[in-house]
């Protein structure tokens, strides 16, 4: 299949911005990884006039998708699991074309995982896994059980993503697979929600106790990314000043809902300031 798309890619691959070029094929007769095209053209270039362009193609009764992404795109989506099929396509795709080893150096980068890295993506999936149960708890008080059953299995889904983060690795779009190999007990705790045979309302009721213990006792760790901007100064923070730092973009609709947590659980203090009302003040925070 390789020569066949060979005349596409070696157009690609003889242009001074060309940074590499991969291919990944399909395996198996559903691939969500591939798009369930037959192929993945993947080419990755610097300082393209536009930052993602896709192209399909037919031959010999198969398909394939070229994607041709400019490096700070693909580093974004690297960096925060926005498009995680990305990742997979340059973890598992193999090398036909690279400049100076560029995609070798990158490969080596994803399964180095570092550690900022890991802390921003820990981040994202903690405050949404956050807002996610928080609303699974308060649909669940309402007696509103299907809704909180949905927010629940969602919720364990964060919770999947972030505990194959916290082991050292990128997740990926079969989530469930992995978990099964690294983390087994959250992989019961979603099988224990899906196919129990008790009502609805009683497995929530579980699932809200063991995923509050789950997240308990990971607050710390993956909180860790919104910690280390709080301690970069000495005096505290009003939330719209957080809102606005540029380390946080990826998870601010979701950074409420995590500060009161960890208000909640000791991680942050609220530190009042005086207003010009009377007995009304400024909710300011610094990290504990």
């Amino acid at each position: 299949m390789e020569d066949l798309l060979r005349p596409i890619y070696q157009e690609r691959a003889s242009q001074s911005n060309t940074l590499g070029v991969l291919i990944l094929e399909k395996n198996k007769p559903i691939s969500p990884v591939t798009d369930n095209f037959d192929v993945i053209l993947f080419i990755i270039v610097r300082d393209a006039d536009e930052l993602w362009y896709v192209k399909h193609y037919e031959f010999e009764n198969k398909s394939a998708a070229m994607h041709i992404v400019d490096e700070t795109l693909l580093q974004h989506w690297i960096d925060t699991s926005s498009y995680r099929r990305a990742v997979e396509w340059v973890i598992n795709g193999s090398i036909i074309y690279e400049r100076n080893e560029y995609v070798t150096l990158m490969k080596e980068h994803l399964r180095s995982f570092p550690q900022k890295t890991r802390d921003l993506k820990k981040a994202i999936e903690f405050a949404k896994l956050i807002r996610s149960y928080s609303e699974s708890k308060d649909l669940y008080d309402s007696e509103q059980y299907l809704d909180s059953y949905s927010r629940m299995v969602n919720s364990l889904h964060y919770l999947a993503r972030l505990s194959i983060i916290e082991k050292g690795f990128h997740p990926e779009v079969t989530v469930w697979n992995q978990v099964k190999r690294i983390e087994p007990e959250i992989y019961k705790l979603y099988q224990e929600l899906i196919e129990s045979g008790e009502p609805t309302d009683k497995r929530i009721q579980l699932m809200i106790l063991a995923v509050e213990h789950s997240i308990s006792k990971r607050a710390r760790s993956s909180a860790q990314h919104l910690l280390q901007v709080m301690n970069e100064r000495t005096e505290p923070w009003a939330f719209g000043e957080l809102k606005v730092h540029p380390e946080i973009q990826e998870y601010i609709l979701d950074l409420s809902s995590m500060m009161e947590y960890l208000v909640d659980h000791g991680l942050i203090k609220v530190v009042p300031q005086e207003t010009k009302g009377a007995h009304i003040f400024h909710r300011r925070y610094t990290s504990v």
